[in-house]
């Protein structure tokens, strides 16, 4: 058995390990099971991939989407290893000829969906092979509680009692403590080993703001920060995922959609061009990104909420995977969350997923709405502790000012009342601000004693104060969008409870990410043809750049510009396949550039 180090460094390149990897691979190596929670990033994919290759027989990887599939073993492949995918897109005598593969032995990694796993055809042909471990990734998609939760994943139960011999690892980059005790219950990993690794994703600055002109408001943040950076922009919609793509390249931006509504051949197309291209936006609804292993995204952008914590916390995760400073930004408005709940609503879940779904999108509202460290509040969601000051997020870098918002609480809660809970926050806006439109009168609403006695705000900060009640539960909305008090509500009626509200105004900016910028020690020249040089190998073999070599290794190749194949290997990132394959090329580049 090649120990995994030795594995690590000839295959990946890399010289040493990031806590905990080594004793997950040990553990599975040897064995034993494992539950693994690491941030996106931060290195999962290899817990299963060395042990593996180090173990005998060949490394089952259950996947959700085919694009992770295919990435992750066109990238393996690169680097000499051993690996093939079952799914949708292959044909018949292709699917047949990898089954064969397994059956002789020929195979180190074989992902697949799980759907594919549990067919019975599968089983008896995994019961042949010999099997080195099963790795069921995105395991959150098995638990209720979990964002993603796939009916097919339950079929993984039957892995521990068909196969109980083979060791499991199950990974997850987002799941809170009772999503974790769910997948380890359904997965028979109660008793295995537990790695919890931090949540904290530290280069990327998470910037929340009201939303009032989406279009205006994006295109400052892109154009002050990321006008030549690939990045990603969730939409909740087709219709608007379609608007804004449109939209963007007439402002000078490269932009595709995604979304489920486009042929496939149509969506590879798009997903190609991001990979393989610099400058893409991807203007995306939640179909797009899972297993999407790009390690240069700048920036995510939400311009509607999402629907939970986890989902937020694993799309923004998918961008500055390389380490470097990557912004994760979001607009949102009261509207977002009346869309949403009417989602929820007409959806055919059962009433505890709708419960479920309901709770976790309140709990993504007040992480809108809090005064204090956003960092903190989303890693405290994770059941992780962090300082009270991150000093890389909008509430940390520019605090908010808050006031007494009793008195104003009690106006708004009564109009609510008085009003008999059947409307939204707009005509509530105008009961307060006495305002004679047509709706009012028709209502019979301007005889109201609530009506004009809200004239000590404007309507921005009524809607923003309707806001945070309903961040904090002091209201909630029915399907149709009308507010409606909820019983806590009393004590602040009657005076018996204060309650504090942050100040929001039209004039709060966020200041700019600061740009990520080359070492001192670059030569920029050198630099830019080493990337042309890249984009030249990535194109003739059709893959993205960044299979080849990752930003890091090509700086420490502008940096050390290596003249011989022994300096070459000690480069972060190569690994002996990448070496023989790209590094006389690379190494012809830098010394006709020094010679000139």
């Amino acid at each position: 058995m090649i120990p995994p180090l030795d594995i690590l460094n000839r295959f990946f390149g890399y010289d040493s390990f990031r806590s905990p990897q080594e004793a997950i691979i040990d553990t599975i190596v040897t064995g034993e099971n494992a539950l693994v929670l690491m941030p996106t990033g931060g290195g999962k994919s290899l817990c299963y991939q060395i042990p593996s290759i180090a173990r005998e027989g060949c490394g089952v990887v259950i996947s959700p989407l085919i694009a992770l599939m295919q990435n992750q073993v066109q990238a393996l492949k690169i680097n000499g290893i051993r690996a093939e995918f079952l799914n949708s897109t292959l044909q018949l005598q292709d699917a047949a000829a990898i089954e064969q593969m397994l059956l002789d032995g020929e195979l180190e990694l074989l992902y697949m969906a799980p759907e594919r796993l549990a067919k019975p055809s599968m089983l008896s042909l995994l019961r042949k092979s010999k099997i080195g471990l099963f790795a069921i990734d995105e395991a959150h998609c098995i638990s209720q509680w979990g964002h993603n939760f796939r009916q097919d994943y339950l079929k993984l139960e039957l892995l521990a009692k068909e196969f109980p011999e083979v060791p499991r690892i199950a990974l997850t980059a987002t799941a809170d403590t009772r999503t974790r005790k769910e997948i380890a219950a359904k997965l028979n990993l109660t008793n295995a080993k537990h790695f919890v690794v931090s949540f904290d994703r530290p280069n990327i600055r998470y910037q929340i703001a009201l939303k009032q002109n989406y279009r205006q408001q994006l295109l400052r943040f892109l154009r002050d920060e990321h006008s030549n950076d690939s990045g990603v922009i969730y939409c909740l919609s087709r219709k608007k995922t379609e608007e804004v793509a449109e939209w963007l390249p007439h402002e000078g931006f490269n932009a595709l959609p995604y979304h489920a509504g486009l042929s496939s051949e149509q969506r590879d197309r798009h997903q190609s061009r991001f990979l393989n291209e610099d400058g893409i936006i991807i203007v995306a609804t939640i179909a797009f990104g899972m297993g999407i292993d790009k390690p240069d995204v700048r920036f995510v952008v939400h311009l509607d909420l999402p629907k939970t914590i986890e989902s937020y916390y694993q799309e923004t995760g998918r961008a500055g995977r390389d380490g470097e400073p990557a912004n994760a930004w979001m607009v949102y408005g009261l509207g977002d969350v009346g869309k949403l709940r009417t989602m929820f609503a007409k959806s055919r879940a059962s009433e505890d997923i709708k419960r479920i779904e309901q709770m976790k999108l309140n709990a993504l509202l007040g992480f809108c709405e809090i005064t204090t460290c956003r960092r903190k509040a989303l890693l405290n969601y994770f059941d992780e502790d962090a300082p009270d000051n991150c000093n890389n997020c909008d509430t940390c870098l520019y605090p908010v000012g808050t006031f007494d918002g009793t008195e104003a609480a009690q106006k708004a809660l009564s109009t609510v009342l008085r009003t008999e809970q059947k409307f939204g926050y707009n005509h509530l806006v105008d009961v307060l601000l006495g305002r004679t439109n047509s709706k009012v009168i028709e209502q019979n609403h301007d005889r109201l004693s609530v009506f004009g006695i809200g004239q000590d705000f404007n309507a921005y900060e009524w809607k923003s104060l309707f806001r945070q009640l309903l961040a904090r539960g002091y209201l909630k909305t029915n399907e149709h969008g009308s507010l409606i008090v909820e019983e806590r509500s009393r004590a602040v009626l009657k005076g018996y409870k204060t309650i504090q509200l942050r100040s929001d105004t039209r004039t709060k900016t966020a200041k700019q990410l600061t740009k990520t910028s080359l070492p001192n020690n670059i030569d920029v020249a050198l630099w830019e043809i080493l990337r042309a040089k890249r984009r030249e190998l990535a194109d003739a073999q059709d893959i993205p750049p960044y299979v080849i070599f990752h930003d890091r290794t090509l700086k420490a190749l502008a940096a050390e510009q290596p003249r011989d194949l022994k300096h070459f290997a000690r480069l972060h990132g190569v690994g002996d396949r990448k070496l023989k394959k790209y590094g006389l090329e690379f190494i012809m580049v830098i010394k006709q550039y020094l010679n000139q």
